[in-house]
């Protein structure tokens, strides 16, 4: 890794990096990614790593700022993926740079933090976001925010905030997706992030508990296991978390690692045959089962829980009665047949359930 790892800045990094990934309620499994720039070279996490390993792993790519940004700046398509401006002789473990990497070049910030913040998440996905937004961001000091309509992660999300965010902004509530916190050094980042996720924070609905026994019952046997959290059952013992959380995916995650979509069924075996719209010929992922609670088929891995446990979380933030935007059948469609995150997937599979 070179000198960087004497950087006081790269270190201290190292651990905001990790104290995100070790709040579900800033980012979750692979999700979110942080980035520094030092000499013309921006340091970035690795895709498919977790920024909860930050301090245990190697986990940062280098890559050649400049060439970067400039392809990212006239819409190269070799600025999405990123990879051929990796810094080969720095880049000892051989990973391969975070989907966003073209996000945090084209952002002027020496620091740079993209994170799965639920508290966002609630209200990014809701119609009159920039309203909500702007009522609970009003009087913070110090921040310059921007809304950034939902596109693809990767190149087409760094050009919608070239085209939308405000110049000079240092809070990006990206639509459908997160938050983008920058600045110029680690402690100022961490400083915003803690006040504008304060500032959006809003209570969860209250749910009752999950009669795990009876859903362990409808399980055995089955193509499904329990989630591991038993917070994920809020999505069906809710009525208006279930409302919400039923039909079209809400974030790109979701997607990612649960699929398209959300099933409810009224058993186990109904919901086994049912497919989503527009999704692959294969068995929900996620299932719901008003009233009782979830359960997830036995292929998905930790990753999986992590989803399901977040969006719980998130719709537990939003109004019953709030009208939401979510992901179209080609927005879907688009993330699960996207090379960069099918590398994500494959990479997210040694995280199995044991």
């Amino acid at each position: 890794m070179s000198h960087i790892s004497a950087d006081p800045e790269f270190q201290a990094l190292r651990a905001l990096s990790a104290a995100l990934g070790r709040n579900r309620f800033r980012t979750q499994a692979a999700g979110g990614n942080t980035s520094i720039k030092r000499d013309g070279v921006m340091w970035i996490k690795a895709s498919g790593r977790q920024l909860a390993d930050a301090l245990d792993e190697d986990t940062m790519v280098p890559v050649a700022l400049d060439g970067l940004r400039e392809a990212a700046l006239r819409n190269d398509p070799a600025a999405d993926g990123a990879a051929p401006f990796v810094i080969d002789s720095l880049n000892a473990a051989n990973l391969r740079p975070s989907i966003e990497t073209s996000v945090h070049a084209i952002n002027p910030h020496a620091v740079v933090a993209h994170i799965h913040c639920i508290e966002t998440i609630a209200l990014a996905v809701r119609e009159n976001a920039g309203e909500l937004v702007a009522d609970r961001l009003h009087g913070l000091e110090d921040v310059v925010w921007s809304l950034v309509p939902y596109r693809r992660p990767g190149l087409p999300l760094a050009r919608a905030i070239l085209e939308a965010a405000t110049p000079g902004a240092n809070v990006l509530i990206l639509g459908n997706h997160g938050l983008v916190v920058s600045g110029d050094s680690v402690g100022e980042v961490e400083n915003l992030t803690v006040r504008v996720c304060g500032a959006l924070t809003a209570a969860p609905r209250r749910a009752p508990r999950a009669d795990i026994a009876a859903i362990s019952d409808q399980a055995r046997n089955s193509e499904y296991r329990l989630p591991r959290d038993e917070g994920a059952h809020v999505l069906a013992l809710d009525p208006a978390s279930l409302s919400l959380a039923t039909g079209a995916s809400l974030y790109p995650d979701h997607v990612i690692f649960l699929g398209p979509g959300v099933v409810a069924a009224p058993d186990v075996a109904t919901g086994a045959s049912m497919r989503t719209a527009g999704g692959p010929d294969r068995p929900p992922m996620l299932l719901l089962l008003p009233g009782r609670g979830i359960v997830l088929h036995r292929s998905t891995n930790l990753s999986a829980d992590a989803m399901a446990l977040c969006l719980a979380d998130v719709v537990a933030r939003i109004p019953g009665d709030a009208v939401l935007l979510r992901l179209s059948p080609a927005e879907e469609f688009e993330l699960t047949n996207w090379d960069a995150e099918k590398y994500r997937q494959t990479l997210a599979a040694r995280n199995a359930v044991s």
